[in-house]
């Protein structure tokens, strides 16, 4: 698929896109007046993009995968599938003593997890790999050596302790530390006989004044003089690896990425980056910076959290439809915004001109309902709820391994069953192997003392509900049980409906709380309903 993206108005208007009606997809704002630069500036920068849409998510593997990388990989893989294009995954693990063993491997299953694998990774490879950056440091310092011998880039040699100076001299006049470019002015001569010497040494890239404007397709139009608050940043570090500011160019630039959509903390170092395309003469792709995500309260997410990796959602039992639609309803770039919207309804609903600058404020008090909803449509689609069976028959199983007595609870029919029976009212598979539905697949160890504490007609009771379950036959209903139930007192001498209830509940469950005593007997089945109360009816001293 060809798609036209325009990062200016002029240009759009010009453009064949809107000739033959396709949907520009540009974010064209113009929340403050447009910069007065020359035509030729103009249009080198808002020049169109054309062929297939490649969008990255390249997270550093220095931790595991969390709500607000989720949500940057997320939108990069709808606007990737809203255009028929390619979502990659790009690992950017040049920072080696941070790494965190597992990470690079968590991140890739969580993506798949979360049902938005990259069409090209570490794991799935592609044409443009290697897709780990510390297999590419050939590349990288290729890419320097041009810099250098262009006069963009140059060999730094002060030491660490230099630079430590340097910054709390800064800290110390109340400035900023930067670097003061004091290598830039060294002579080739001098540089030379550094190098002979094998003398420690960074590459750095010069940075220039005259920065160009950039239209970012969220906010807008922007422009950071870096020279006059930036000293030039390093490039090569002196252990051969890049910075993120030279890996993270070269890499979109051979991998072909069209669009870099990246949070907006990244939106500050856009100039630096395009003065470093224009140094090495590559076109640029198009930006779009993510507003960030916070907590309800405006407060950064941080890693700290324990609760924001998702890794952890996975493992308490949250669906990751449900991660995915509480983190889009939060933010914005849709066309509406209600709960229990799918991954195809996300990628319909997607509008990138919606997109706002405003920071996403996450209230995870509200995943669980997410979930339940979420839950709700998994089990009444049928190929869903078969996955579900399966999934809630090992739970069972490592829960109440030691203590089932009938093995039927863990047939599927009796399992789709309580399914259809409990949607809508619970939040996570998990409730369903928690003490409050242990009924569900183990019989409630009960005396016949606790039962005739309720009532001295237990066991008229009992026979009552028998031949109701008989007259019923084996397709019980939930409707017609909660009818025929009313009846039940007004079949015996002194026990209200209230204490029947109490009493069915208690033989049906062991619990005095849970579902209606009716939809807990369609669950159980005509069987073990008569298993529970003929006890009833037997001798004290037979039970």
């Amino acid at each position: 698929m060809l798609v036209w993206l325009k990062t200016c108005r002029r240009c759009f208007l010009r453009s064949p896109v809107l000739q033959r009606g396709f949907q520009s997809v540009t974010a064209v704002r113009h929340r403050r007046a447009e910069p007065q630069v020359n035509s030729a500036a103009v249009y080198r920068w808002c020049s169109t993009v054309q062929g297939e849409v490649r969008v990255r998510f390249a997270p550093s593997p220095t931790g595991f995968l969390h709500l607000g990388g989720l949500r940057t990989a997320l939108y990069n893989y709808i606007f990737a599938k809203k255009y028929g294009g390619e979502f990659i995954l790009r690992l950017e693990d040049t920072d080696q003593s941070r790494l965190v063993p597992g990470a690079a491997e968590s991140i890739e299953d969580m993506l798949e997890w979360a049902g938005i694998p990259p069409d090209e990774s570490p794991r799935r490879g592609g044409p443009r790999g290697p897709y780990l950056q510390s297999q590419r440091l050939d590349l990288y310092n290729e890419t320097a050596r041009k810099l250098v011998e262009s006069g963009h880039g140059y060999y730094c040699f002060c030491s660490p302790q230099r630079l430590e100076l340097l910054k709390k001299e800064a800290l110390r006049a109340g400035q900023t530390p930067r670097y003061d470019n004091r290598c830039r002015h060294l002579r080739a001569d001098q540089v030379q006989e550094k190098l002979a010497q094998r003398a420690p040494h960074v590459v750095r890239f010069r940075l220039e004044a005259g920065v160009e404007s950039f239209q970012d397709l969220i906010f807008g139009w922007n422009r950071h003089e870096v020279a006059q608050v930036e000293g030039d940043p390093v490039v090569i570090k002196a252990d051969g690896f890049p910075t993120y500011h030279l890996a993270n160019i070269v890499d979109d630039h051979y991998m072909k990425i069209s669009h870099v959509l990246r949070g907006s903390e990244w939106l500050i170092s856009t100039s630096k980056h395009l003065l470093m395309y224009r140094a090495l003469g590559w076109t640029p792709p198009t930006f779009g910076h993510l507003p960030l995500l916070m907590n309800s309260d405006g407060s950064k997410l941080s890693k700290r959290q324990g609760d924001i990796f998702i890794e952890n959602f996975c493992r308490d039992g949250v669906l990751p439809e449900a991660l995915l639609d509480i983190t889009t309803n939060c933010g914005s770039g849709f066309t509406s915004n209600r709960m229990g919207r799918r991954l195809e309804e996300l990628i319909s609903e997607f509008n990138p001109s919606k997109i706002t600058t405003h920071s996403a404020l996450l209230d995870l008090e509200k995943l669980p309902e997410f979930n339940r909803i979420h839950l709700q449509q998994r089990i009444e689609d049928e190929q869903k709820c078969c996955v579900l069976i399966k999934d809630l028959q090992q739970q069972i199983q490592q829960v109440y391994a030691a203590e089932i007595q009938d093995k039927e609870v863990l047939e599927g029919d009796y399992i789709r069953r309580v399914l259809h029976l409990r949607k809508g009212h619970i939040t996570s598979m998990k409730e369903l192997v928690s003490p409050t539905y242990s009924y569900l697949w183990v019989r409630p160890s009960l005396s016949i003392q606790q039962v005739a504490a309720l009532t001295k007609e237990a066991s008229h009771i009992a026979s009552l509900v028998l031949r109701l379950i008989e007259e019923q036959g084996e397709e019980l209903s939930v409707d017609q049980l909660t009818k025929d139930l009313k009846s039940l007192p007004k079949q015996t001498k002194a026990t209200k409906y209230r204490e029947v209830m109490k009493m069915l509940r208690l033989v049906l469950s062991g619990l005095q709380q849970g579902p209606s005593v009716a939809e807990m007997m369609v669950s159980l089945g005509p069987a073990e309903i008569r298993h529970r109360f003929q006890k009833l009816l037997l001798p004290p001293d037979s039970c």
